[in-house]
């Protein structure tokens, strides 16, 4: 039985996905108040923890983006994802922050694969108007995930004690990765896509989603692309703001507005809504973009890209109000503004690069992010106890505002050229970045 729209789907089980990956790394961010205190750790020590999943994660991008350009979305996400849930588990384990900074790395080595198989199954599974809609879906997984987790460590604190979180997430990851094993399969090989639906994927796709080389894609020629350099520029000035998000949110709200460990679970899981409608929202802005203001898709990313970084000057004010609610309701601006941002960068890097080097060109733009956000984090570990947030979260707007800047004035329409023929033989074809 063919089964309609079979496509959202597919979206459905990469955002499954997407949920655990970021549920694992969340959790320990919500943890984090409990867990300094029974493990003895500083703020600066919980900061070289962030870090070491960071830097870990960052390295591990680009090899995992080429692993599932080589081995597939289906084998290399299910890989992957029994790995970060086996890494998540053995958290409740650590003694100390240098064994958690330890898991907490190999963490970091085995997740690095989510957003590129997210984006991959996207590219294979959707014509190029709809693929920022879908990435905007499969996306909320990250705030999904960042979202359940405070109710879900805050019960385990209270009726056990944070070792609980993490088992608990470590299995949910096991769950979906035999699921996916089922579930996932590419275009090509899924019985249940009818004829016209693929005729509607094929028909909308760029030529180089079309055609598919035996050869993978080369390093040389990514990094060396003109929108790969404004891609990877992006990266390293937009994560910080996300990963800052992530991993202090909860303290900041104990620390700064003073809450207690129930209000952080009834409040700190607000700003990771907001960033599930940023998602959502920011996927649908491109079509609108294109239709209404006359412009191409690729245009539209980049004006995406501009109305997202323009709301992160909500949490830069964050300095300027005294209520703790008014505090979280910038934070929620922040995370609407920064996954609208995000995923229509992650649509840019789609349209830019082939079906055999899309995965390589996200993991190798994502290791640039995160190699900038470990770099903000081991700072602002140091610089939040002198300074405070406020003057940070200014930083981390100002951040966003030039990493849309330099995608607007830099990043170039891929387009295809055709091969030229002389006397029945083809004589140039490629693909080039259009003015």
């Amino acid at each position: 039985m063919k089964i309609k729209g079979i496509r959202w789907w597919m979206v459905a089980l990469v955002m499954g996905g997407l949920i655990v990956n970021y549920l694992a790394r969340n959790t320990l961010s919500v943890a984090a108040p409990t867990m300094m205190s029974e493990l003895t750790i500083s703020t600066e020590q919980y900061s070289h923890i962030v870090v070491a999943w960071q830097i870990c994660y960052a390295l591990m991008q680009p090899i995992a983006g080429y692993i599932l350009d080589a081995i597939g979305t289906k084998m290399g996400f299910a890989i992957f994802a029994i790995a970060w849930s086996l890494a998540c588990a053995g958290a409740a384990a650590a003694t100390g922050w240098q064994s958690l900074a330890f898991l907490r790395g190999l963490l970091g080595l085995t997740e690095a694969a989510g957003l590129p198989a997210g984006v991959k199954a996207t590219t294979e599974w959707f014509p190029a108007k709809e693929r920022s809609v879908a990435i905007g879906w499969f996306n909320i997984g990250s705030s999904v995930g960042a979202l359940l987790a405070p109710p879900l460590v805050v019960w385990a604190i209270l009726h056990s004690g944070w070792q609980l979180a993490f088992l608990i997430v470590g299995a949910a990851g096991i769950v979906w990765s035999v699921g996916w094993l089922f579930l996932y399969k590419h275009p090509r090989d899924q019985k249940r896509l009818s004829e016209e639906e693929r005729e509607y994927i094929l028909s909308g796709q760029e030529a180089h989603f079309k055609e598919e080389p035996k050869q993978r894609g080369s390093w040389k020629k990514i990094v060396a692309s003109r929108n790969f350099y404004a891609i990877a520029s992006a990266r390293i000035l937009s994560e910080p703001a996300w990963q800052t998000f992530n991993a202090w949110i909860p303290l900041y709200l104990m620390t700064e507005r003073h809450m207690n460990i129930k209000e952080i679970a009834m409040f700190a899981w607000l700003p990771f809504l907001a960033a599930d409608l940023g998602c959502v929202l920011g996927g649908y802005l491109s079509p609108l973009f294109h239709r209404y203001c006359k412009v191409s898709l690729f245009t539209s990313r980049k004006m995406v890209m501009l109305f997202g970084c323009s709301c992160m000057i909500g949490p830069a004010c964050i300095g300027l109000v005294d209520s703790p609610y008014m505090a979280i309701a910038l934070l929620c601006v922040g995370g609407f503004a920064h996954q609208t941002l995000s995923g229509a960068l992650y649509a840019i890097t789609s349209d830019s690069f082939g079906k055999n080097e899309v995965a390589t060109a996200t993991g190798a733009g994502g290791m640039f992010g995160f190699l900038g956000a470990a770099a903000f984090t081991a700072v602002f570990g140091v610089l939040v106890t002198q300074v405070g947030y406020s003057p940070l979260f200014v930083v981390l707007a100002i951040f966003d505002i030039v990493a849309a800047i330099i995608v607007w004035t830099v990043a170039r329409e891929v387009v295809r050229i055709k091969p030229v023929e002389d006397a029945g033989t083809p004589v140039g074809t490629g693909i080039v970045a259009g003015s």
